[in-house]
C-alpha cells in the first residue's frame, strides 16, 4: 500500500474575533495557536477546510 499523501499547514492568524465556524474549523485541523503546524492527509474534506480558513493559515512546502 502506498503512503498517503500529506499536506503541511501552519496557522498564521488568530481565531479571536472570528466567526465560531472558523474557530471550529481551525480546531478540526488540529490548530489553535499562531505558529502551530500540522501534517494532514491530503483529502477533499481537508482541502475544503483549508479553503474555509485560508486567510488564517498557510500551506508549507
Amino acid at each position: 500500500m502506498a503512503a498517503a499523501k500529506t499536506i503541511r499547514v501552519r496557522q498564521t492568524g488568530s481565531s479571536t474575533r472570528r466567526p465560531p465556524e472558523q474557530a471550529a474549523t481551525l480546531k478540526g485541523l488540529g490548530l489553535g495557536r499562531i505558529g502551530r503546524e500540522r501534517e494532514l492527509e491530503d483529502t477533499p474534506s481537508v482541502r475544503g477546510m483549508i479553503r474555509k480558513v485560508a486567510h488564517l493559515i498557510e500551506v508549507v512546502e
